[in-house]
């Protein structure tokens, strides 16, 4: 069965990317476990990309932490926490990161009801002023105003903001100016795009995607192309983004190269390479970028197929914040994080992590 996966939180990844620079400060992977409410902590090795489990992982957390957001000062990291079997804790929870990488809850946890319920999905905005979430029972999305100094999490006001269906991913463009959120519908997708002011949510745009469920979303760091990953009919639909924030599809969308259920996307920095978790074939397909149309082409320099195998129901992708690493959450029986080494948009699998619960969302902090 398809598990709903938020299509990498990067924040904090996803601001260097995949730039191939070298670092040699400390970074960190963290992810989440629903099924035994924990958060998993590792110290990455920034040369080698070796995982190590931090001592006192994991952490605990809320009942069913689904979704994880890094905050872009590097201090503060939320997780989404639906409930689970029959309960609906419905609340975030608030950690502190140390300079070693240790997290500490800070307590009370933010409920986001009366108003909503089911939170699924978590979004950062670049500046760190407002964090967005996705809540799956009540087909709406709260903001939250983020206190600089304490992490603390202040409703915006006419929060939640209604969307008619429950969620199955949302980005925010680089500039922040614009929210767009995917939904399923009969027999395709829709996109719906926010104006985004002071964290309030304005509708401006709607659009349907070329298939079912529309699980992936990206945006270019340029934030004029949106890519959408269209589980439910094996494609990938390619949108210009308008200054007003409505989208066109672009000639020669969608895409489809033979692979099935494309579940998660993640673009480099300079929109050169695209990479697409494909949950049903087991791999991770890379596709360089056309700069003037925004179409992916399959990489030449990847294997015959353009894929790299995984573990099993690969399905979402973060970049480690050097640019030199790519790592894939897998859902199915290997439940594991999986490393590879990014070189010119090829993939070289390195390593896997069991975790021994099922991962659902992975953020990697560069500090």
């Amino acid at each position: 069965m398809l598990q709903k996966a938020l299509v990498l939180i990067f924040v904090v990844a996803s601001i260097t990317g995949l730039t191939g620079c070298s670092n040699t400060a400390n970074h960190y992977v963290y992810a989440a476990l629903p099924a035994v409410n924990q958060i998993i902590a590792y110290r990455e090795d920034p040369n080698s990309g070796v995982l190590t489990q931090i001592a006192g992982s994991p952490y605990s957390v809320g009942d069913g932490a689904h979704s994880l957001a890094l905050h872009p000062s590097g201090k503060f990291l939320y997780a989404a926490n639906p409930g689970q079997a029959g309960s609906a804790e419905s609340d975030i929870s608030l950690f502190t990161i140390a300079t070693n990488g240790v997290l500490t809850e800070v307590f009370p946890r933010t409920s986001v009801a009366p108003n909503a319920s089911l939170p699924q999905f978590l979004l950062m905005d670049p500046a760190g002023a407002f964090l967005y979430v996705a809540n799956s029972g009540s087909n709406n999305i709260s903001v939250f105003s983020i206190s600089s100094s304490t992490g603390a999490l202040t409703p915006v006001a006419n929060s939640p903001f209604p969307i008619g269906a429950s969620p199955l991913n949302m980005q925010l463009t680089p500039s922040g100016n614009f929210l767009f959120v995917s939904i399923p519908s009969l027999t395709s997708g829709l996109i719906l795009g926010f104006s985004v002011n002071a964290g309030a949510l304005t509708l401006v745009s709607q659009i349907s995607t070329d298939g079912p469920n529309p699980n992936g979303l990206a945006i270019d760091p340029s934030g004029t192309h949106l890519y959408a990953a269209n589980s439910g009919s094996n494609s990938i639909s390619i949108f210009a983004v308008a200054a007003s924030g409505s989208l066109t599809e672009v000639s020669g969308s969608p895409i489809n190269g033979g692979f099935l259920v494309p579940v998660a996307l993640i673009l480099d920095p300079k929109a050169q390479f695209l990479y697409v978790a494909n949950q049903g074939s087991n791999n991770v397909a890379a596709y360089s970028i056309n700069s003037t149309t925004g179409l992916p082409d399959i990489l030449t320099t990847s294997t015959t197929t353009g894929a790299f195998a995984t573990e099993s129901s690969p399905s979402f992708l973060v970049a480690d914040p050097s640019g030199k690493y790519l790592f894939v959450g897998n859902q199915g029986s290997s439940a594991g994080i999986q490393a590879f080494s990014v070189s010119s948009g090829s993939l070289t699998a390195l390593s896997t992590y069991g975790v021994g619960n099922t991962p659902s969302s992975i953020v990697v902090l560069g500090k």
